[in-house]
């Protein structure tokens, strides 16, 4: 668990790599302090299923939250710098939600991360080769789930949030369920 965190505390030192507008204070105005929109700097893509189709690949912007690993992540439609926010996905541990959600829950809304990233439609950006393998191996110990907020096709959001789905997700059987609970990501 200790590494786990020291590579997901490298992570967010790295960042991603590219353009980064800092804003500077005016002159007589202080720093801006920490806020909760901080940290957000480990860039993945994949694409989702939304109301039935294939969309994507998503931009998911993640940041680190506990080392279990608990992530979040902030998903858009493409890179710009102003593309609007579509949906969000927590990234959590598979010995937490398999001991919090029922089977029939994580079928319908979770997905596990180890069946997405090993279809190959999953790209972790803007690391060298090594680290981007250290970020898929750790979030192969996750299952995510994924809240559809502002479908691109509208021109306001609607109110109504939908739960996404990644492509190709497998429904678990009870007993892949409980295995799944019971797995603690390496040290």
């Amino acid at each position: 668990m200790a590494r786990h965190f020291m590579i997901l505390s490298r992570l967010r030192i790295l960042g991603a790599v590219g353009t980064l507008v800092v804003a500077q204070p005016v002159v007589g105005q202080t720093a801006m302090a920490p806020s909760p929109a901080d940290g957000y700097n480990v860039h993945v893509t994949a694409p989702h299923v939304v109301a039935g189709m294939t969309m994507g690949p998503y931009h998911h912007y993640c940041k680190v939250l506990s080392p279990e690993p608990v992530i979040q992540c902030l998903v858009y439609s493409s890179n710009d710098p102003n593309a609007r926010l579509e949906q969000v996905e927590y990234i959590i541990a598979k010995s937490i939600t398999r001991n919090a959600v029922s089977l029939g829950d994580w079928n319908r809304n979770w997905h596990d991360h180890s069946q997405e990233i090993a279809t190959g439609r999953v790209q972790v950006h803007d690391l060298p080769p090594d680290k981007a393998k250290e970020v898929a191996d750790l979030v192969a110990t996750t299952d995510g789930i994924i809240f559809h907020l502002w479908s691109q096709d509208e021109r306001v959001p609607s109110g109504r949030v939908t739960i996404a789905q990644s492509v190709g997700h497998v429904k678990l059987s009870a007993e892949e369920f409980a295995k799944g609970a019971a797995k603690k990501p390496a040290p």
